[in-house]
């Protein structure tokens, strides 16, 4: 598996994480707060393919149990408004290597993202923790863009709650399906949990400060801090 996606998967057994639950339902079909731009490339049995491209029953690498098969797949088309998109709304621009990224990455506001810092093993005992793109604006280069156009989403949803590789490195969580109120009640414990308010700004900022220090002194970051 690491020759053929260049990096290795965690395969240890996942620290137990509880997901947070308020909100999750809303009484119908909720609007897609997560999901990747088509043509984004993701580890799949098949290589890296476009997500776009992937199909229920594919199968998807993901960082804690290796490949897991796709069981649904939704599509929305983003940004309707564009360019007149409340500023709100602006999709997040990862550069390419902020988070291990080979190609630009453009994500929802919404969109978890785990991270691995010094950090949050200091803050919360687990150097994985996922935060959402918003919160990581300021971080590497990473910001907020004003869309163009309109674009399809994709969202994949696996048995439970995955954390799968795209673009050669980045980590996205893609959350239980929790749409309906079936699926809402039949939902069972959880993996991971998205930080948010306090908690998410915290970590955000004492990892710019952890960068800071990690600088070089040429504005490149020293790969062996990595």
């Amino acid at each position: 598996m690491e020759t053929m996606f260049g990096f290795g998967f965690k395969t240890t057994k996942p620290a137990h994480r509880t997901v947070e639950m308020t909100g999750a339902y809303d009484g119908g079909i909720a609007t897609l707060s997560h999901g990747l731009m088509a043509g984004t490339r993701v580890a799949s049995n098949l290589g890296w393919r476009a997500i776009d491209a992937l199909a229920v029953g594919d199968k998807v690498l993901t960082f804690d149990h290796g490949m897991q098969e796709i069981t649904e797949i939704r599509r929305a088309h983003m940004w309707l408004d564009a360019p007149e998109t409340a500023d709100a709304m602006w999709p997040v621009v990862v550069p390419v290597g902020a988070l291990g990224n080979r190609e630009e990455l453009v994500l929802l506001p919404e969109q978890g993202v785990m991270v691995e810092s010094d950090a949050a093993q200091d803050l919360h005992g687990d150097p994985f923790a996922i935060l959402t793109a918003h919160n990581l604006v300021g971080y590497r280069g990473i910001s907020r863009r004003q869309p163009m156009q309109r674009v399809e989403l994709i969202a994949v949803y696996f048995a439970s709650d995955e954390v799968i590789y795209a673009e050669g490195g980045a980590l996205i969580h893609c959350p239980s399906d929790l749409s309906t109120l079936d699926k809402f009640l039949d939902a069972g414990q959880q993996t991971y949990t998205v930080l948010t308010g306090e908690n998410a700004e915290e970590l955000a900022y004492m990892m710019c400060l952890d960068d800071q220090v990690m600088m070089d002194g040429t504005g490149f970051y020293q790969q062996a801090a990595h």
